[in-house]
């Protein structure tokens, strides 16, 4: 598995990842959208280094999906978040797991996105468990509204500030929720 920078070149998976409903299960079902002008987008925010949307590779170099990194307006602040989409004749291969990993180490790598939200739907077991295994805090459910569709998802936090420069306690204000 690699990743790489996401390129004019992605139409076909961006095809596949935005009008596949089963991709789309879990997050409200597929939206109409342009996507060469959505590509076009976020291939200028990759390229401005707005955002980090990195293409997840096999070995023989077949896109498999994304993990991307954005920044968003949530509750009245800005906040950053991580979310990633595997085709589903890719999915089960662990695939998903090394490329959140990669990407939490290069984000560490570059002391950038320090807290990352993430918002996978309560029903979502498995990204469910990625948050979990890549040390992600539960925070709880919440109702979130994505695509002017109100969802129940799970908030999951990862905070990699250095607490102790500011005199807190690793740990100070998150909650895990009980397991």
């Amino acid at each position: 598995m690699e990743l790489r920078p996401l390129t004019r070149k992605d139409l076909r998976l961006y095809e596949r990842i935005y009008t596949d409903p089963r991709m789309w299960t879990e997050l409200g079902g597929v939206v109409e959208q342009d996507m060469a002008a959505k590509l076009e987008r976020d291939v200028a925010s990759v390229e401005a280094d707005r955002h980090w949307v990195l293409v997840i590779t096999t070995d023989d170099g077949t896109a498999a999906g994304t993990v991307a990194l954005w920044d968003h307006e949530w509750e009245g602040e800005t906040i950053d978040e991580i979310g990633w989409m595997v085709l589903p004749e890719h999915e089960g291969r662990g695939l998903a797991s090394a490329g959140v990993a990669e990407a939490l180490r290069r984000a560490d790598e570059a002391a950038r996105w320090r807290i990352l939200h993430a918002f996978p739907a309560t029903t979502n077991a498995p990204s469910n468990a990625l948050c979990r295994k890549h040390g992600f805090a539960l925070h709880g459910p919440i109702d979130y509204t994505y695509r002017e569709r109100t969802l129940r998802v799970n908030h999951w936090v990862r905070d990699t500030l250095p607490h102790e420069a500011l005199g807190l306690m690793p740990g100070a204000g998150r909650c895990e929720a009980p397991r």
